[in-house]
């Protein structure tokens, strides 16, 4: 006779050792998992498919490849279509956490860039940012001031950085900054995939009264390349329903309020 909440165990450890190996290789095989974990393939598959339905990895022909590396190979428009609904509700309950007179930093991100749309409606704010993308959007609206950090570019994905950038920012102090986060982690902390503008969100955090993180639900619980800074500096994350609950918790426990859009 089976034992439910032993094969729940099972099946929880297999999963997390199936996304262990997949964060060290990049990409992984049925058939290989097949026959590491002695099971069948239709039970691989399965695990695939819940582990995608989670945001955890990509489904491809044959196996799966981490949804992380995917995601930064694309162009900013693909990005843009990603987790787009989910992106759209937080950036619906930033907006809502934001007055009319307000002054925000901006970091790059689709999440941010999408923030940037749902502003059309506040009055007299200024908006501080290196993304080219942010920029554009609302660069032209009458109610709004734009001020675009000017430095290196980093042409792919529409931001500026370095030196020049830093430099400036040490001239302004603002209410609020929204940081685009790849990785939120009660342990690790914030991190990017960016590697050359975690400095530029460092400093941003830095010179801001209050610090909110954008973050959809495949972002919670997830470490990526560079370092900004620690989950304790965070004033809110916002994020999804789906995000992982036992992370949620453990950034709650750091101090930090989370908000579920």
């Amino acid at each position: 006779m089976s034992n439910n909440k032993t094969d729940e165990i099972k099946i929880d450890d297999r999963r997390k050792m199936i996304l262990e190996e997949l964060n060290r290789e990049g990409k992984i095989k049925v058939s290989d998992l097949s026959k590491k974990f002695n099971i069948s393939e239709v039970t691989i598959r399965n695990d695939l498919s819940d582990l995608e339905q989670m945001g955890m990895l990509e489904r491809i022909h044959g196996g799966a490849v981490s949804t992380h590396k995917a995601y930064y190979r694309m162009s900013l428009k693909e990005k843009m279509q990603t987790n787009q609904e989910e992106k759209r509700s937080i950036a619906a309950e930033i907006a809502s956490m934001i007055s009319d007179g307000d002054s925000i930093m901006m970091d790059s991100g689709t999440t941010t860039l999408f923030v940037a749309k749902e502003l059309k409606n506040l009055k007299g704010i200024t908006v501080l940012t290196n993304s080219l993308a942010i920029a554009e959007e609302i660069g032209y609206r009458e109610n709004i001031s734009v001020i675009l950090l000017g430095g290196s570019l980093y042409p792919k994905h529409q931001f500026t950085y370095g030196d020049d950038v830093i430099n400036q920012l040490k001239k302004y102090k603002a209410d609020i900054m929204i940081l685009a986060a790849d990785g939120v982690s009660a342990e690790e902390g914030i991190t990017t995939y960016h590697y050359l503008e975690s400095e530029v969100s460092r400093q941003m955090m830095a010179r801001a009264s209050k610090t909110i993180v954008a973050a959809d639900f495949s972002k919670i619980g997830r470490v990526s390349f560079a370092y900004i800074d620690s989950i304790e500096n965070v004033d809110v994350v916002v994020t999804n329903t789906k995000a992982n609950k036992e992370e949620i918790e453990l950034i709650r426990k750091k101090g930090v309020e989370v908000k579920l859009a």
